[in-house]
């Protein structure tokens, strides 16, 4: 008797749902903004989701593409680009294993996207993919939280409040639970995620739960995949205003040039 394979409901299944839950962040907004402008040719969003970024880049008249693994995104950017009467290829696709019809001055890996990649193997798979699709002298800018002591320390299995959303014209809001279970080893969490859409008075309306998971990876690491895969050189950064990277408390940003 075969065994039957479950397939988990994650975020990326409904676009109008992931747009409410995180289309108002713009905290790293302005830094995808200079990195693009500051490449010598297009741009390429790996991990693009809704176009939270994407869209931001396209108003500014920057030439940029997008890839999403997920069907349900990539429909939902369409529809927002064609709404926004503006052009932007956008193709469903795996990270690790894409063909896009052009090369980019920038591929911008945004918001843990790149911590889908569960095993070095589908690392490095993507990092050639990536170097492959680069410009001469073109570069890969990753953005990658930075899972400290504390945040191992922290207990299983326990919802932790991560995030609400601005009311919307009737009141309504969104709070996302994450409830994780996380593996220092191997530097693996999986999360389910609860979202409960309350009204205005505060009461929960609406409950709709998903399953995710990352694998985190730490600068060195990242320093000898970047190796690995054929960059030239890589600089690793904690933060969007390029401070070094000195706790554990900071964001990393990473820039890995083809040469």
């Amino acid at each position: 008797m075969s065994e039957s394979h479950v397939v988990e409901p994650t975020p990326y299944d409904d676009g109008a749902l992931y747009d409410r839950i995180f289309e108002s962040l713009d905290f790293d907004v302005a830094f995808w903004l200079d990195v693009a402008r500051g490449g010598s040719g297009p741009v390429l969003d790996l991990g693009c989701g809704t176009g939270r970024v994407l869209l931001r880049l396209a108003e500014a008249g920057i030439d940029v593409d997008g890839l999403d693994a997920a069907p349900a995104m990539i429909a939902r950017l369409e529809e927002k680009l064609a709404a926004r009467g503006l052009a932007a290829l956008a193709r469903v696709g795996d990270m690790r294993d894409f063909t896009m019809p052009r090369r980019y001055a920038r591929v911008l890996c945004a918001f843990n996207a790149f911590a889908h990649c569960a095993t070095t193997e589908d690392q490095l798979a993507t990092l050639h993919c990536v170097r492959e699709h680069l410009l001469p002298e073109g570069a890969l800018v990753l953005h990658q939280s930075y899972p400290g002591p504390a945040y191992w320390a922290g207990e299983n299995g326990v919802p932790v409040f991560e995030h609400e959303t601005p009311p919307e014209a009737d009141g309504h809001r969104l709070q996302m639970w994450d409830t994780r279970q996380k593996n220092v080893v191997d530097q693996f969490q999986r999360s389910e995620t609860e979202v409960r859409e309350l009204d205005a008075t505060g009461a929960c309306v609406r409950s709709v739960r998903f399953v995710t998971a990352q694998r985190w990876a730490y600068r060195f690491e990242l320093e000898l995949l970047f190796r690995a895969a054929g960059f030239a050189r890589s600089e690793i950064q904690g933060g969007f205003a390029g401070e070094p990277l000195t706790r554990p408390d900071q964001q990393m940003v990473a820039w890995a040039w083809k040469a």
